[in-house]
């Protein structure tokens, strides 16, 4: 009987007290938010919020520009820039993605990545092609003015996929992943220097345009030990703003008690005789 007293004096509260009543019900909201988040967490694999550039971000500044090919320009050169997947392809089962560092602070990255390229010329073969070009740092959102050497090798086995061979300061580069293996074509690739522009050039001169989808399997997810911290303080504020709501209740349910006690206190004292008979 006094539990059920108690719900109805809660319930008395909150008609009289409707902003008493929201700000209680917010609380208990945001609580069942975070334990609903808190289970989400636990089953699904969430991105890392720390992460600010991963390799989407990398290729999808890419995809932004048009390769147009130079003209005069000696293929040798930027060939020299990068070295070949051939020879500095690394036979490591732990990892899908071949990595070369220099002492210098250079690595050389060779990522199998979701990239398509389509020309502007209709007679232009895309398969069998190699394209070179540097950019800074700043135009890829990575970092300022360090350059970036850049090589994309067109294969015709893959419509969907190309090898793209990266070679840039080690501190801009994103965190390597786990990608498939960028492996060392046998066929002979025909190696064309190219400048990336923002828009196509008004001349005859063949470009070529990148396009890019988001790839899941390129963005650094939170590790299990991670979700785990994030979850267990989710239920940690959870259980503490259900705390808050149960004192809330608790005094709710005695200042109406103490009110109703009051009074009766006052109202018996209104009833009693002024004067005695």
């Amino acid at each position: 009987m006094s539990c059920w007293q108690r719900g109805s004096n809660v319930k008395e509260y909150m008609s009289q007290n409707p902003p008493g009543a929201t700000f209680f019900l917010c609380l208990l909201t945001l609580a069942l938010s975070f334990m609903v988040l808190s289970s989400y967490n636990y089953s699904h694999t969430l991105p890392n919020p720390d992460i600010a550039q991963d390799w989407n971000t990398l290729l999808s500044s890419f995809s932004q520009f048009h390769l147009c090919e130079k003209e005069n320009a000696s293929s040798a050169f930027y060939t020299s820039l990068i070295p070949p997947l051939s020879s500095t392809q690394k036979m490591d089962q732990k990892t899908s993605v071949n990595t070369t560092r220099h002492p210098s602070s250079v690595t050389v990255v060779h990522l199998h990545v979701p990239l398509t390229v389509t020309s502007s010329s209709p007679s232009a073969m895309l398969k069998d092609i190699g394209l070179f070009t540097t950019l800074t740092a700043s135009q890829l959102n990575l970092g300022d003015k360090e350059p970036v050497n850049l090589a994309l090798e067109i294969l015709s086995e893959d419509s969907k996929h190309i090898c793209l061979t990266i070679s840039a300061p080690t501190n801009i580069l994103p965190l390597n992943l786990f990608q498939p293996k960028c492996s060392a074509s046998e066929t002979n690739i025909t190696n064309i220097p190219v400048e990336a522009t923002n828009q196509l050039p008004a001349s005859s001169q063949t470009c070529y345009s990148l396009h890019f989808k988001s790839d899941p399997a390129l963005t650094v997810m939170l590790t299990l030990e991670e979700q785990r911290v994030a979850a267990q303080h989710l239920v940690e504020v959870a259980v503490c703003l259900l705390g808050v709501c149960l004192i809330l209740c608790l005094a709710a349910s005695l200042k109406n008690n103490v009110t109703r006690r009051d009074f009766l206190k006052v109202e018996d004292s209104q009833n009693e005789p002024l004067i005695e008979s």
